[in-house]
């Protein structure tokens, strides 16, 4: 099993800037994925960054250039910063990790990023 505890949410203005980390514990050498999707309400949950073991990251066009997904393997904690936020970012973030081992997805509670304009 994997756990996933995210943090870091909150308000915000317009343009201003919020990390949030994901602390993993568990049964993590079994992850080959990790990374980030939002819910706005009424909507579906979207990719925001993702991670793989080898280093690549992939980013949804809508937060190209403005948020950066990083990690540090010896917190076991991956982390997204999120600059010049828009009211469009409001949403719950939710961290993921996936096992290919077990082909199996593992979620955070979710945090919630809300952006006033």
């Amino acid at each position: 099993q994997v756990r996933l505890v995210e943090s870091g949410g909150g308000l915000v203005q317009a343009g201003g800037s919020l990390r949030l980390s994901c602390a993993a514990s568990g049964y993590i050498v079994s992850i080959n994925y990790m990374g980030w999707y939002r819910q706005a309400p009424g909507k579906q949950r979207d990719l925001v960054a993702t991670f793989t073991n080898g280093g690549t990251t992939n980013y949804a066009d809508s937060v190209k250039g403005r948020f950066t997904i990083s990690r540090d393997n010896a917190k076991n904690t991956v982390y997204l910063q999120m600059n010049n936020l828009k009211p469009e970012d409001t949403a719950v973030y939710y961290c993921n990790a996936y096992s290919s081992r077990y082909d199996k997805d593992y979620w955070g509670k979710g945090t919630q990023v809300t952006v006033s304009s």
